[in-house]
């Protein structure tokens, strides 16, 4: 049977299932994938709401992401980078830090800052030089203890870390504590060494649309919501069954497959808050940590500070929370205006939108740095992609796409494919 023949259903039209699609295609095959919303992203989207771009949670792209570098053209999404620093709120004060290496503009104002002593400062230097010579291979094969242990065993005061890792990285990780394993802290830092955070000039939605677009032989089902997934078909919502040879499923399995019913992912969510504003208090493209303690904000950013293909008549300000809160809609819009006041100074703000993302990173114990295409396999016909399988990052989701892609085409390269297929399946 020619290779396009082969019925190769993808269920998801997230940044995982558009690399297994993009992969399949690349050696001749033309999957269908199944999505459930009316378009394609996953958690990788953004709205136009009032002439505003607006990303759902506040996302950024690390150019230095070996999988970003190998699939996107960069170039064609307009990249918008980021400086690499922060502002500091603390104390109902504002300071800025950043890397004078890279941006010498920062270098005095991150020597005066009283955000951690010098011996931090030295510290931090140190630790930037030994993960730029540690390879992606070796950080996940290091000793894995909670974030917080390791910024302690490095001697960091208790100071650098409320005031700057612990804002900073628990708006990455969403979670407050760092409880995350010093491996995601060890990658994540060197991607931002190794390059810049960036988002593309049309928003973080624009890196599914370009994936999207590169799909000339992928026909993308929308509105089709998957019940059931078995080793011959697959069951739609209407009871409609589709026959099908092999079936990708990028997204959480555990409700598709019945033997998967005690293997649940656990997920980290998150609120993520727009305003317009007359007044950017931030002028930089650069991001703003809340430090107080008793804050429910995590970070700001105005998202004007960085080229915008849409733009509203004012400013947009984003706002992540990452603490758990069982505040209702209304008092959490009226709790994050009243921080925005107390410890931002940021005053005559208008509520736009709320998004709060119950999935938004999974809560993994073991990370990986890769995953072999025959571990993506769940049964002969059935394969498993997204980033719990690696680790919480978009450089996983695309690594686990194109790993089940691989390992779908081994096994039919291989004629491993069941081999009583009947008329039915071609």
């Amino acid at each position: 049977m020619e290779r396009h023949n082969y019925k190769i259903h993808i269920i998801g039209a997230g940044i995982s299932g558009l690399i297994a699609a993009k992969t399949l295609e690349e050696v001749g095959y033309h999957p269908i994938i199944l999505e459930a919303s009316d378009c394609v992203g996953g958690r990788v989207k953004t709205d136009i709401v009032e002439g505003y771009q607006l990303d759902h949670g506040f996302q950024v792209l690390l150019d230095a992401y070996p999988q970003a570098q190998k699939h996107l053209d960069f170039y064609d999404l307009e990249l918008q980078p980021f400086l690499p620093g922060a502002h500091i709120y603390f104390k109902s004060r504002k300071y800025t830090i950043g890397d004078p290496l890279r941006h010498i503009g920062f270098l005095w104002q991150t020597i005066i800052s009283p955000v951690g002593s010098v011996a931090d400062k030295l510290k931090i230097f140190k630790l930037n030089k030994r993960l730029k010579n540690k390879s992606i291979e070796s950080i996940f094969e290091s000793e894995s203890k909670s974030t917080l242990k390791y910024l302690q065993d490095l001697g960091f005061s208790n100071a650098i870390i409320e005031q700057f890792f612990r804002p900073f990285f628990s708006g990455i990780f969403l979670e407050p504590n760092l409880e995350t394993s010093s491996r995601m802290f060890e990658f994540v830092y060197k991607m931002f060494g190794d390059g810049l955070a960036v988002l593309p000039k049309s928003g973080i939605g624009a890196i599914a649309d370009q994936l999207k677009s590169k799909l000339q032989h992928t026909e993308i089902r929308y509105n089709t919501r998957v019940k059931r997934v078995e080793d011959r078909f697959i069951l739609l919502d209407n009871d409609k069954k589709l026959d099908t040879h092999f079936t990708i499923i990028a997204t959480p399995a555990e409700d598709l497959v019945s033997n998967l019913s005690n293997q649940n992912t656990d997920w980290k969510s998150c609120y993520n808050l727009y305003f317009e504003t007359n007044i950017k208090s931030i002028s930089k493209p650069l991001i703003g940590l809340i430090a107080d303690k008793e804050a429910l904000i995590n970070n700001i950013f105005f998202h004007d500070t960085l080229g915008t293909t849409h733009t509203g008549k004012k400013s947009l300000l984003s706002v992540t929370v990452v603490k758990y809160t069982d505040l209702t809609e209304d008092d959490l819009i009226n709790q994050v205006q009243n921080e925005l006041n107390k410890f931002c100074n940021i005053t005559n703000t208008t509520f736009l939108k709320l998004y709060h993302i119950p999935k938004a990173l999974p809560n993994l114990k073991e990370l990986r740095a890769d995953i072999s295409p025959t571990e993506t396999q769940l049964k002969p016909t059935i394969y498993l992609a997204g980033d719990y399988l690696i680790n919480g990052s978009l450089n996983a989701a695309m690594l686990s796409g194109e790993r089940a892609a691989q390992g779908v085409i081994m096994s039919l390269e291989d004629g491993l494919i069941i081999e009583n297929l009947t008329s039915e399946y071609i």
